[in-house]
C-alpha cells in the first residue's frame, strides 16, 4: 500500500504528475517557475528524487537561533507512513500545501504525498490558506493563526468543513479555538513533535467523540520524564537515540500525556516559578487579541514578568493590571506591560520567545 522505494515514487502537483525520472525538469523548475511556493516545491523534490540519502531541514527557532541539520529520507518515509495510516489517507487523496518548505512540517506534506500518492494542490503560506481554494481538499495541515483565521470567514469556514482531515501543529491550540471546532464535521487533530522527530510522534483529537485533553503517542513511540520532569521520546525508527526535549510534561495512566510548557519558559519572580505557557493559557480568557508573556531583570524580584499586548486592545493599562490582579494566583500578575505593533512570530506561526525578550529589553522595562 504505502510506496517506500523512491525510485517508484509519484506525485501530483498542481494537476501534473512528478516521479524520479523527472529529476533533471525538476531541478530546471525550482530556478525558473515564477510562483514562489511551486518554486520550493519542485526544488524539494529535486533533493528528493536525487541519490542523496539525506534532506536538509532547518528547526523553527522559536526558542533561539533557527539550526540546519541533515534527516534521514528513510526516517522520513517512516513518519510519513505513522500519519498516512492513522488518518486513513489513499492514493488519489488530495492534500494542500500551504506552509513554509524551509521547516519539516510542511517538507513531510509532501513526503506524505509521495508514499501514499496524493495529489498536492499548493498555495503560498498565508493567514487564509483556503480562501481562494475550490477544488477538493481531503488532507490540510495549518498552524493555530491559519485555523483561526480560516474559522472568522463565513466561506472559508465552509471549504473547512469539506476537508474529511485536518491537523493542526507549529504551537498550542488554545480553549477558546477548540470550542470553535466542536461542531465541525471533519476530523481536527493537534499534533505533537519537533523537527528532531519529523513532525509529530502524536496526535490529539481536538473534536468529535474521541476528543481529549492528552495527546497519545503513536505505536512505537515510547515515553518518560526527565529529572527535570521534561519529556523524554524514545522513537527508534525515527530518533538515532532518545530525545530529552525541553517541554515540562504529564504522563497518565492511560498512555496519554500533556505539555505544560517549556522548561527555559520558567520565569523565577521573587521565589515564585511562573511557567509562562500555562499562564498565557488562563490570561487568553481575559485578553482576546494577540500578546505574549516574556520576562526581563529586576532587582527587586531577579526576574520580571511582562506582557506584551498589542497597541489596540481597547482596555487601558490600569484597568487591564486590576483585572489580571482579579483574575491570576497572587504573584502572578504581570510587573509591566508593553504596548507593540504585533507580537513577534516565527516563520512557522509560534511566538518567537528569544524576539519578545529582546523587544521587551530593548524598551528598557529593567527596574
Amino acid at each position: 500500500m504505502w510506496q517506500t522505494e523512491i525510485e517508484r515514487q509519484h506525485v501530483g502537483v498542481e494537476g501534473r504528475r512528478f516521479s524520479a525520472a523527472d529529476l533533471h525538469e525538476l531541478a530546471a523548475l525550482s530556478v525558473e517557475e515564477e510562483d514562489e511556493a511551486l518554486r520550493a516545491v519542485y526544488a524539494f523534490l529535486a533533493e528528493w528524487f536525487s541519490p542523496a540519502s539525506t534532506v536538509e531541514v532547518q528547526t523553527s527557532g522559536s526558542t533561539g537561533v533557527p539550526k540546519r541539520m541533515r534527516v534521514e529520507k528513510e526516517r522520513m518515509m517512516r513518519s510519513a507512513v505513522r500519519t498516512c495510516e492513522f488518518l486513513g489517507l489513499r492514493p488519489g487523496d488530495t492534500a494542500l500545501l500551504c506552509m513554509d518548505l524551509k521547516y519539516i512540517g510542511a517538507k513531510m506534506m509532501v513526503v506524505r504525498a509521495l508514499v501514499a500518492g496524493l495529489h498536492l494542490w499548493v498555495r503560498c503560506p498565508s493567514g487564509h490558506p483556503l480562501a481562494d481554494m475550490e477544488e477538493r481538499v481531503d488532507f490540510l495541515s495549518v498552524v493555530p493563526m491559519q485555523l483561526y483565521n480560516t474559522l472568522g470567514q463565513a466561506d472559508e469556514r465552509e471549504r473547512l468543513a469539506r476537508v474529511r482531515c485536518v491537523i493542526v501543529g507549529g504551537g498550542a491550540v488554545d480553549e477558546a479555538l477548540e470550542r470553535r471546532l466542536e461542531y465541525l464535521p471533519c476530523r481536527v487533530y493537534s499534533t505533537y513533535g519537533m523537527t528532531e522527530t519529523l513532525s509529530h510522534v502524536a496526535l490529539r483529537p481536538l473534536n468529535g467523540p474521541e476528543a481529549s485533553a492528552g495527546y497519545r503517542p503513536f505505536e512505537g513511540v515510547s515515553l518518560s520524564l526527565s529529572a527535570r520532569g521534561t519529556l523524554v521520546i524514545h522513537a527508534p525508527e525515527l530518533c538515532v537515540s532518545d530525545l530529552e526535549t525541553n517541554d515540562v510534561a504529564r504522563l497518565y495512566d492511560d498512555g496519554t500525556f500533556m505539555i505544560v510548557g517549556r522548561a527555559d519558559n520558567v520565569v523565577n519572580s521573587g521565589g515564585v516559578k511562573i511557567q509562562i505557557e500555562e499562564e498565557e493559557r488562563w490570561l487568553k480568557e481575559l485578553i482576546g487579541v494577540p500578546f505574549a508573556l516574556t520576562s526581563v531583570p529586576d532587582r527587586q524580584l531577579g526576574e520580571a514578568l511582562v506582557l506584551l499586548l498589542v497597541r489596540d486592545f481597547p482596555m487601558d493599562d490600569a484597568d487591564l493590571f486590576g483585572a489580571m490582579k482579579a483574575f491570576l494566583p497572587r504573584y502572578h500578575v504581570p510587573r509591566h506591560i508593553l504596548r507593540v505593533e504585533a507580537v513577534p512570530v516565527a516563520g512557522n506561526g509560534k511566538v518567537d520567545r528569544k524576539a519578545c525578550r529582546e523587544l521587551a529589553l530593548g524598551v528598557g522595562a529593567v527596574r
